[in-house]
């Protein structure tokens, strides 16, 4: 590997403008197609074969008018309560958003409110009908057995005149009478069964009302107290899928009435949500690493090389990602996870490369030779490292996640990408920025006057050599069991909150205080429930009846299926809202008294899934739940399940890995070991401050709740490719040392300080922009920017830097032990470049007498001050 990257190294240096010319074209290319073929993005999140998917499609297909998503506009009445010009304006708003484009309806507060209210009346009319009807039916009744006794009376005296004169006028008369009683008693029997059967059916009908009016009585689209008012827009499909600048014209179209009649309108977050991968937090963490950059490498243009690297490589990556949207849909999150690992590894790999650079070049390594070693040694770390990193994204597709295989395929190609650009257009700028890549005060530092100056200083390597951190290198070793058990206990209670983990995906109340959504998400909270954010879609699907099925056989079904699931703890109201065409699908609305991300919810949607199992035993029915809580409740679920067989892929390739770079097997359980430690306090950080909401206000956490359902596995499986990184370039110092004769222990210290300031200015970097995006404005993105940010400052200051010094000071020479077999197996791939500087020194040997070495590639680069 060393040896194919020195001849790349020494080509991209040796052609640099073509090298340029060529990413600048490949990146014009990327743009312009995503510019033109690319589609917009998603925050709908799909994993097919889950029940919420399923529900969906069968809601789409059996009831169309019912199946789009809804947004919801909040109005608050600066008058207290809504006056009728306030009304008239909220009428003209509604009208203008059903032009808007995928809108479908738009449903009125003020009507629908009218109707749930109306319902109680129409109830208790019917009810004094029915009291009506019954006290008719007695009447009747009476009247009935009235004629009845007066009939038996007559048959009685017909029998007699029978009797006594059977042929004459009394007797025929009297015949005549009593049939036509006959008649009329047998004309009642028929009224009264007709109207006991009426009222019956009318008190059946009553009963399914009223149960169903008792189930829909906790909804409510207006506030008690009139103030405010809830609009519900419903789209043609998912609101996540619907363009944003589609979406923006909501605000855009109402504001300016509503606002003009003394109306605040607010938004939620299906409404207001866009999408722009750049924000204030991102570009601050972008300053603070160039920041960091100009401190290590002590000029601005040396620092502006790194963040070239990055952003050119973040640019290719995440433009050729967009040109895929023409073939597949991808989600927010997507680009949003490749830029902040775009940048974070960008940045770092290149500031390896062009530290080695400038170490070669103070040491009297001629330019170009500089350039191609620097990316020999450092580049083969470079691409071990990036390596890892794109093993650990890819192997997000063994989640069986779509989502997750998405986000997974796009970041390890953006980290691909940035490792190509790292080992090539590195070597080109370092090559055309020449001396310059050293800033004056360090050509002083080292005892060199300028660049310029003719004395060579080609035996000046040694003369001054600069060691970092030996100190504390010294400090950790001194006494190693302290510091091995003070990490562990550090971690143990970094640890501790992660055992309280709940997942969950974001909501209105994980926005940004005072923004619209978060003030639409809270208004609803307090004045009609807060599970009137997240409200549960039933679809029942009746057992099949002969002929067509009848308006009192679904109401009859609705009060059923309605009472059953209001009788569920924790839910607020059932009310119907959709019936197909043949009448045999039917949807109701499921108010919950909790919010999507409480703690209870879940219970009541067990709660409800039990009581949908007994009416499809006992009545036939069946039933499925969707929605968005559902959705999150199901997905997180499936992510949780998920975790342990991808923890255990990612160990088993942390294991492999460093056994074939290292040719140590206790070395890759001790960093693995790290590793775990570095994810289990990273998992705890982000619970206390994302879900308990410790230190929220200052990461902008407003409202605590369930851990981003994507965030465990994505940490894990980035985590682990930073935490190699780290591994890479602290312990490949001391494997190197070790490999050149040095004891075990001595070669810990001389290989801690060889790599602890790269190290260490790469892991504030990393934090910086993980940082960035734990302010995201992204909701979905800012639990994995904190988590990364904690993983990435344990991982590397107290694993890699604290730990790992320990324990291989306490193992000694049984860290470097591997099985004669096993070593045979493994390839030996060469990362540190032992074997080439081996070469390359025994070629400096041959050319050395000879003088025939190219003065081009061998002349001195600075002279001895």
């Amino acid at each position: 590997m060393s040896t194919a990257l020195y001849r790349l190294g020494r080509w991209c240096a040796a052609h640099a403008w073509r090298v340029l010319a060529a990413w600048v074209a490949v990146l014009a290319v990327a743009g312009t197609l995503a510019g033109t073929v690319g589609t917009p993005l998603t925050s709908q999140v799909s994993i097919p074969g889950t029940e919420f998917e399923r529900v969906v499609q069968r809601l789409g297909t059996e009831i169309p008018a019912a199946a789009g998503g809804f947004g919801r506009v909040v109005l608050e009445s600066d008058s207290g309560s809504f006056t009728d010009a306030q009304k008239q304006a909220v009428t003209e708003a509604m009208d203008a958003w059903k032009t808007v484009p995928h809108v479908e309806r738009v449903v009125d507060p003020f009507a629908s409110q009218q109707q749930l209210d109306e319902s109680a009346q129409k109830l208790a009319d019917s009810k004094k009908q029915l009291d009506e009807g019954r006290a008719q039916l007695e009447s009747g009744t009476q009247q009935l057995a009235d004629a009845k006794g007066r009939l038996a009376g007559g048959e009685s005296f017909l029998a007699q005149l029978e009797k006594t004169d059977p042929e004459g006028q009394a007797t025929a008369d009297l015949r005549a009478q009593v049939e036509a009683g006959r008649q009329q008693v047998a004309e009642g029997e028929q009224k009264l069964a007709d109207a006991r059967e009426q009222l019956l059916a009318g008190e059946a009908q009553y009963a399914d009302g009223k149960t169903v009016a008792d189930a829909s009585a906790g909804t409510r689209l207006l506030s008690e107290d009139g103030r405010y008012a809830v609009i519900q827009v419903q789209f043609d499909d998912n609101a996540q899928s619907i363009p944003p600048e589609d979406r923006a014209l909501i605000p855009e179209k109402g504001d300016p009435i509503l606002e003009a009649a003394g109306i605040t309108p607010s938004y939620s977050v299906e409404i207001t949500q866009a999408l722009e991968f750049i924000g204030p937090g991102e570009i601050l963490g972008l300053a603070v690493a160039l920041l960091v950059l100009v401190l290590v490498l002590g000029s601005l243009v040396a620092a502006g090389l790194p963040l070239l690297v990055a952003l050119l490589g973040v640019g290719v990556g995440l433009g050729g990602a967009m040109a895929m949207t023409a073939f597949v849909e991808l989600n927010t999150t997507t680009p949003a996870l490749a830029l902040m690992l775009g940048l974070a590894v960008g940045i770092d790999y290149a500031l390896f490369i062009v530290n080695r650079h400038r170490a070669n070049i103070l040491h009297g390594t001629p330019l170009r030779e500089s350039v191609a070693r620097s990316v020999a040694t450092a580049g083969s770390a470079v691409t071990f490292a990036g390596a890892t990193v794109v093993i650990a994204l890819a192997a997000l597709v063994l989640s069986g996640i779509p989502i997750l295989a998405e986000m997974g395929l796009v970041a390890a190609a953006t980290v691909a990408v940035s490792v190509l650009v790292a080992v090539t257009v590195a070597p080109a700028v370092m090559s055309l920025m020449g001396t310059r890549v050293v800033s004056r005060r360090a050509w002083r530092k080292a005892g060199f006057a300028t660049p310029g100056d003719a004395t060579s200083r080609a035996d000046a390597a040694s003369d001054r050599p600069e060691e970092h951190g030996a100190w504390y290198v010294s400090a950790v070793t001194r006494h190693p069991w302290l510091t091995v058990l003070g990490v562990v206990a550090l971690v143990g209670v970094m640890a501790v909150p992660a055992l309280d983990m709940r997942l969950g995906l974001p909501d209105g109340g994980s926005e940004p205080t005072g923004s619209s959504a978060y003030t639409a998400y809270t208004a609803v909270a307090d004045e009609l429930g807060p599970g009137m954010n997240g409200p549960v879609v039933a679809v029942a699907e009746l057992p099949a009846v002969d002929g067509t099925r009848t308006d009192a056989q679904v109401l009859d079904a609705q009060a059923t299926i309605a009472s059953a699931l209001r009788g569920v703890d924790g839910v607020v109201s059932v009310v119907p809202f959709g019936v197909s065409e043949d009448k045999e699908t039917l949807a109701f609305q499921v108010v919950p008294s909790t919010g999507p991300a409480d703690e209870g919810t879940p219970a009541t949607i067990d709660g409800i899934r039990r009581t949908a199992s007994l009416l499809e035993r006992h009545d036939g029915i069946e039933i499925g739940l969707t929605g968005q809580t559902v959705a999150n409740i199901e997905i997180s679920d499936r992510l949780q399940g998920a975790l342990p067989f991808y923890l255990t892929v990612v160990v088993g390739l942390s294991l492999l890995i460093l056994m074939v770079v290292f040719r140590s097997v206790v070395v890759p359980l001790v960093a693995t070991g790290g590793f775990l430690l570095s994810v289990a306090a990273a998992f705890g950080a982000t619970v206390a401050v994302h879900q308990w909401g410790w230190l929220g206000s200052w990461f902008g956490v407003t409202q605590p709740g369930p851990i981003l359902s994507f965030m465990p596995i994505i940490l894990i499986g980035v985590l682990f490719g930073l935490a190699m990184d780290y591994q890479m370039f602290l312990v490949s110092g001391m494997h190197e040392a070790h490999s050149h004769g040095e004891d075990a222990r001595t070669a810990v210290r001389s290989g801690f300080v060889h790599g602890v300031k790269v190290v260490t200015a790469a892991a504030v970097i990393m934090t910086s922009v993980f940082l960035g995006f734990a302010y995201s404005h992204l909701v979905m993105v800012r639990p994995i920017g904190f988590g990364l940010a904690v993983g990435v400052l344990v991982d590397a200051f107290v694993v890699r830097m604290t730990l790992t010094p320990a324990v291989m000071h306490l193992l000694g020479e049984r860290a470097w032990w591997m099985p004669r077999w096993l070593d045979r197996l493994l390839p030996d791939l060469d990362v540190e470049g032992v074997r080439l500087a081996d070469h390359l020194a025994q070629e400096d040997a041959r050319h050395a007498p000879t003088g025939t070495t190219d003065a081009a590639e061998r002349e001195p680069v600075a002279p001895r001050a």
